[in-house]
């Protein structure tokens, strides 16, 4: 089976965009490839300097995750500080990453044009994604097409070290599904916290109804037929749907006489609904910690065994002296 592996930051509540845009991808994907998740806990720690914050929002993500339908015994689930070899190989392929192409990198400069205070980890952030990469011979990475470059960064890093040690690293390819590659937000741009435009998964049904009614639509009177087309509740509503299904809800449009209040309240219960067992799942892991923490560490395991073998021949390859 093909070998597939992407991870999330742990950045707190997961929201439509998390979902449509990986999890429901990952959930396929259980079926089909060998999958490796892990939650990237020292990636946020570009952005997250709360310790407690970090802490926590890593046990919720394990918790969101399989709430969600990650199922730890179909693929290898884990959390990435539990597997130290990352770190190792995150130091050897900076020896071999040219300071040019880590200048190049969008998402550097977008975040520091934002703000965001640029450190070495904020730099190098490239270079550990790509050691997550190499070191499982993962062949395919699911991704966003705001992290297309940065699979591409991997691929000459390793075909770098390659050229130098032989066939060590397998190249990998990036993966976009096109259809839900951007969920847009409330306000019509992509979804994403630091916009606050999100719709969480989790929240309860008064703060969905709040946020539902708050998606940005344009002034036609609800008598007058409506253009789904450019509708932000209709491109969400979507998501949940089949084919009849949006073909139905297009017809409501052009029909007339329903405001997008009324399309709005449609989308609440879409939401709502289709997320009720995944709230029935996570009550019972918040109530089942170390259930949580087994499975976690099982997975640790798993991602290690590989690890090790893997580090080991980078080292050599190095001439690091075991």
């Amino acid at each position: 089976m093909t070998r597939v592996l992407t991870g999330i930051q742990p950045s707190g509540a997961l929201h439509l965009g998390n979902y449509f845009g990986a999890i429901k991808q990952m959930k396929n994907l259980q079926d089909t490839s060998d999958l490796f998740i892990f939650i990237a806990n020292y990636h946020a720690l570009t952005s997250l300097k709360d310790a407690k914050a970090l802490k926590q929002n890593t046990l919720d993500a394990a918790i969101n995750f399989l709430a969600l339908g990650i199922d730890a015994n179909k693929s290898t689930f884990y959390v990435q500080s539990d597997v130290k070899e990352v770190l190792e190989l995150y130091w050897i392929l900076s020896s071999y990453t040219p300071m040019g192409l880590l200048e190049r990198a969008h998402s550097y400069k977008d975040k520091v044009a934002k703000g965001i205070a640029a450190n070495h980890s904020l730099f190098s952030y490239p270079v550990l994604m790509a050691a997550d990469i190499l070191l499982y011979d993962a062949a395919i990475v699911p991704v966003g097409k705001d992290q297309i470059q940065h699979v591409e960064m991997t691929r000459d890093i390793a075909i770098k070290f390659n050229n130098e040690h032989g066939d060590i690293f397998t190249i990998p390819e990036f993966k976009i599904d096109e259809i839900v590659a951007t969920v847009p937000g409330i306000d019509g741009a992509k979804m994403s916290k630091s916009y606050g435009n999100t719709i969480d998964i989790f929240c309860d049904v008064k703060t969905l109804k709040k946020t539902t009614g708050k998606i940005v639509t344009d002034s036609t009177p609800m008598d007058a037929p409506k253009d789904f087309s450019t509708c932000n509740v209709f491109a969400l509503a979507k998501l949940f749907l089949d084919a009849a299904g949006q073909e139905e809800l297009a017809q409501r449009y052009k029909k007339g006489g329903e405001g997008y209040g009324h399309f709005k309240a449609y989308l609440q219960t879409l939401v709502w609904d289709y997320f009720a067992p995944a709230r029935e799942k996570r009550a019972y892991y918040l109530a089942h910690i170390d259930e949580v923490y087994a499975l976690l560490d099982t997975g640790a395991k798993k991602a290690k065994s590989i690890a090790s073998k893997k580090i080991e021949i980078i080292k050599d390859a190095v001439g690091i002296y075991h």
